[in-house]
C-alpha cells in the first residue's frame, strides 16, 4: 500500500508536509546548528519520532493480543548526529519504560521486547546507525 505525503517549501528553512489520507499537516524546520530556527521538529527528529511512536505501536499491538493494558509505557529516544563521513545520524537510542505490574509474566516481556525490535522504522534503519532498544520495568 502506498501512502503519499506532500511537501511544501515555505521559506527561511521550514517545510509543511500534508498526510495524503488524512490531510493532516507537520511543519519542519532546520536545526539551530544547521542554519534553522529549531523552532518544530526538523527532518532527523521525526525519523527519531517515527521510531519511537513506530515501537509504541508495536507493543499496543501484541499488547491488545494479549489482553494487556500499557498505559503509562513510556518511550524516550535520543538522536545523536555525526558530521563524518558526512552529516547523519549516528545513533537512535530507545529506552522503553514499563510499568512491571502490566506485564509481569517474563514470556510476555521477551514476546514485547523481539516484536519492539522488529517495528517497520528499526528494520529500515542503515546497519551503520547504531540503534539500541532498552527496556526497563519499573513500579
Amino acid at each position: 500500500m502506498a501512502v503519499e505525503i506532500n511537501v511544501a517549501y515555505t521559506g527561511q528553512l521550514r517545510c509543511e508536509a500534508t498526510h495524503g489520507p488524512s490531510g493532516q499537516k507537520l511543519s519542519t524546520d532546520a536545526p539551530t546548528d544547521n542554519g534553522g530556527k529549531g523552532e518544530s521538529f526538523s527532518p532527523t527528529d521525526l525519523v527519531a519520532t517515527a521510531l519511537g511512536t513506530c515501537v509504541m505501536t508495536i507493543l499496543g499491538l501484541v499488547a491488545e493480543r494479549h489482553d494487556v493494558d500499557l498505559s503509562g509505557t513510556r518511550i524516550h529516544v535520543t538522536k545523536e548526529m555525526i558530521t563524518e563521513p558526512v552529516r547523519r545520524i549516528g545513533a537512535l537510542r530507545t529506552v522503553v519504560t514499563v510499568p512491571a505490574k502490566a506485564v509481569p509474566d517474563m514470556d510476555l516481556r521477551t514476546r514485547l521486547e523481539a516484536a519492539a525490535r522488529k517495528c517497520p522504522v528499526h528494520q529500515s534503519l542503515h546497519a551503520d546507525m547504531q540503534t539500541p532498544i532498552d527496556f526497563h520495568y519499573e513500579g
